[in-house]
């Protein structure tokens, strides 16, 4: 009689089963642009693009892209720069573009008869000094650390955007420092990742920024950070960037407008 009643049991639990769907407010979309000019060092930098896309409903699986804008960059001697669009895929291009250290640009995008706008400077970055890497790192004293080394000016304030891509299959490592603490020194950007073996390789990239896109990088990272509270934590505010909605104030974009110089490493586990 028990065997019975404790298969009934089972029975009656696994049949009260729901399906819950969970129903998520949804907003018109909103236009992201991803504005990074970047200068890579030894290179013309003449072959710059931009990508328009816009934001979607949580479950969606696709980012649909922005097409058919038109968008330009303008710098302070009045040349303009045209970026057209291929194919309908929300990726503008320009091949003749004249990157300029702190030369200001202008950023301005068409959009559905809606104009948006940014302003930003061309930053220099100095170059990767060299790269060390500690295979005794991490809590386990077992895991592959790297830094790589950069010297910061002196009397000067920089501030730097660091990118670790490798061929580990996770999001690439971004990080941001300032000099204020570290002027005229020699320091490093820092990357570790638990999968990290021999003959893996690492791509590092130094990029110069603004203060203001430190800033902004620096809140997105806090927010992305896997130590940010738990699953009751209020929810993070909106990071704006400094794109901005000239026709329509209320119908802010995401995204941020960014011109850099940028040195980059390759480097080979050992």
């Amino acid at each position: 009689m028990k065997k019975i009643l404790y298969i009934f049991c089972l029975i009656f639990c696994f049949s009260c089963e729901d399906v819950i769907d969970v129903d998520l407010n949804e907003t018109e979309p909103r236009l992201v642009i991803e504005a990074s000019i970047n200068w890579f060092k030894g290179t013309s930098g003449n072959e710059q693009s931009i990508k328009l896309s816009l934001t979607a409903p949580f479950f969606d699986n696709t980012v649909p892209p922005a097409t058919g804008a038109e968008v330009q960059i303008e710098d302070s001697n009045n040349n303009i720069y045209v970026f057209a669009e291929f194919n309908d895929s929300g990726i503008y291009s320009n091949n003749n573009f004249i990157p300029v250290i702190d030369e200001t640009y202008t950023l301005t995008i068409n959009y559905n008869n809606e104009i948006y706008n940014a302003t930003e400077t061309l930053k220099s970055v100095v170059p990767i000094d060299f790269v060390e890497q500690n295979d005794e790192g991490g809590f386990s004293g077992e895991e592959i650390e790297l830094k790589a080394y950069y010297t910061d000016p002196v009397n000067i304030e920089n501030y730097y955007f660091f990118e670790f891509i490798s061929d580990i299959p996770v999001v690439p490592t971004l990080e941001v420092y300032e000099d204020r603490f570290t002027d005229g020194n020699q320091i490093f950007g820092f990357y570790t990742e638990e999968d990290l073996e021999p003959g893996i390789e690492v791509t590092i990239r130094n990029y110069g920024v603004s203060k203001r896109f430190y800033e902004y990088m620096f809140l997105l990272l806090q927010q992305g950070s896997q130590d940010n509270g738990g699953p009751f934590e209020t929810q993070p505010a909106t990071v704006r960037g400094n794109c901005i909605n000239t026709t329509n104030p209320d119908n802010f974009p995401f995204g941020y407008f960014r011109l850099s110089e940028v040195d980059q490493v390759f480097y080979t586990i050992e």
